[in-house]
């Protein structure tokens, strides 16, 4: 969620009226392939300018060895006008096209500033751009028909869809009279359009559950899940919000908004009822802490320890401090990598971090801006293909230094591998690394380095990389 336009706004409204296939069980298998893919696999993408090794057919995405990438498919404040479903959908076909297997879409359902809100200031989770409230028809993004398009137009280019699920906090209810605070509270939702989960002051907090749970967000009505009839209407009944997106709505995962509200439990219940893919956003860099609640929510959660040290290695010039702990490498099938999103860009130096995690273990997220206006998109097209195509096997660092970090994807199921080498210093750099590979030839599929070396019998090998950059080192088949 984002946290300082997301408080300005709310505080605004407040004063006016006084945020892969199947069950989890199929997510974890799928993690799992991505895990014994991290090496390097790779074959020529089509488009690409840089000569990699044999063609691959353009076209729907199909799961490699290195498993899939997740693109986030929107930023803070997209453009108002009810529009961006349809960018979205534009889209879909170039990323099928450049391996993209996933898109994580915006809140989608009706909030309580209407066409202007980014959806994490929930009111009717029915309302998908079909209901006359909140002072407009279509959301900020467009119209629930647009949406059912965008998604039907993913799954025709065999790509998931991912809902962001805001169930901490409720905001645009009517005034009621409280007997738990002895004043008036804005959590009447009665009256919200679609007639489906219609709440009361019961059901937030403090109320007959209790006075609290784990976690509330800037004031606003606190949704409790004690209340067995607020957990019926999350995963319990037919037409529950989980269900009802997933069988209905025909979403395949769930990205859940600010966990830090809510026990684990909750999402390991919504997991469970509904299935479906799952990641929490548990903003903290304590690898404990998310690997907890990956463990009790049985879902997996975003690496956050891992983007904090990227930001002190690439841009704090500090390569050592990626020998430290992470969530992928505690549990690669349950950790999703990212360099931005939507409430937090501080990485400046960018494709070294892109590189990182696009060739190690863990379900690598890019940021839409990153790809789209911000970054060189052939460069992050080749990562994609890298990671799909040779991203195999678990993870070994050969190599660090404050300017330099090398490490080795040890192949799986016949897949080489590969060897990833960062380069932070102002000038080439050359290492003798040990490879996977004896007596092999070998190359960069970066095109970054022109060497073609051929492997010792031992398995080592020279390699270099550029100034500021990277190289990427696999068989040269």
């Amino acid at each position: 969620m984002k946290k300082t336009h997301f408080l300005v706004s709310m505080l605004a409204l407040a004063l006016f009226s006084s945020c892969q296939n199947g069950d989890e069980n199929d997510n974890e298998s799928l993690r799992k392939e991505q895990v014994h893919a991290k090496t390097v696999n790779v074959t020529n993408h089509d488009g690409r300018p840089f000569s990699t090794g044999s063609g691959s057919v353009a076209g729907k995405f199909i799961s490699g060895p290195g498993g899939g990438v997740m693109m986030q498919g929107f930023y803070w404040d997209v453009p108002e006008g009810g529009t961006w479903w349809n960018t979205v959908k534009d889209k879909l076909t170039a990323w099928s096209d450049s391996g993209i297997s996933a898109v994580w879409l915006p809140p989608a359902s009706k909030a309580q500033n209407g066409a202007y809100s980014m959806g994490y200031d929930p009111t009717d989770y029915y309302d998908f751009g079909n209901f006359n409230q909140n002072g407009s028809v279509e959301t900020r993004f467009g119209s629930r028909t647009e949406l059912e398009a965008l998604i039907t137009k993913a799954h025709a280019e065999n790509m998931q869809v991912y809902a962001d699920i805001v169930i901490n906090h409720n905001s645009g209810g009517q005034s009621q009279a409280n007997p738990f605070t002895g004043t008036n509270t804005w959590t009447d939702f009665s009256g919200i359009a679609s007639g489906k989960f219609q709440r009361s002051y019961n059901d937030f907090y403090k109320n007959s559950y209790g006075n609290n749970d784990e976690g509330a967000f800037g004031g606003f009505p606190d949704l409790c899940h004690a209340n067995p009839y607020v957990q019926d209407w999350l995963w319990g009944r037919d037409d529950s919000v989980g269900k009802y997106y997933k069988n209905v709505m025909k979403f395949d995962g769930w990205r859940f908004d600010y966990v830090k509200g809510f026990g684990p439990w909750v999402v390991n219940n919504w997991n469970s009822n509904v299935g479906g893919f799952s990641v929490g956003e548990l903003w903290d860099s304590n690898v404990n802490t998310l690997e907890w609640w990956a463990n009790n929510a049985n879902s997996s959660v975003f690496d956050f320890a891992a983007y904090y040290k990227m930001d002190e290695a690439f841009d704090n010039g500090n390569l050592n401090i990626l020998n430290d702990d992470m969530m992928w490498k505690r549990n690669p099938y349950k950790a999703v990598t990212f360099v931005a999103n939507h409430d937090t860009d501080i990485i400046n130096n960018k494709m070294p971090a892109y590189a990182y995690i696009l060739t190690h273990e863990g379900y690598p997220t890019i940021f839409y801006r990153d790809y789209e206006e911000w970054l060189n998109k052939e460069r992050l097209n080749n990562l994609i293909w890298i990671h799909n195509n040779k991203a195999t096997g678990t993870t070994s660092i050969l190599y660090t230094d404050n300017d330099e970090y090398i490490a080795r994807r040890n192949g799986y199921n016949g897949n080489p591998g590969l060897v990833v080498y960062i380069n932070n210093s102002s000038s080439w750099q050359e290492r003798w690394v040990e490879t996977n590979w004896s007596s092999k030839q070998i190359k960069d599929f970066t095109g970054h380095s022109g060497w073609y070396p051929t492997t010792q019998g031992d398995k080592w090998v020279k390699i270099q990389a550029p100034p500021n950059s990277y190289s990427i080192w696999s068989l040269n088949q």
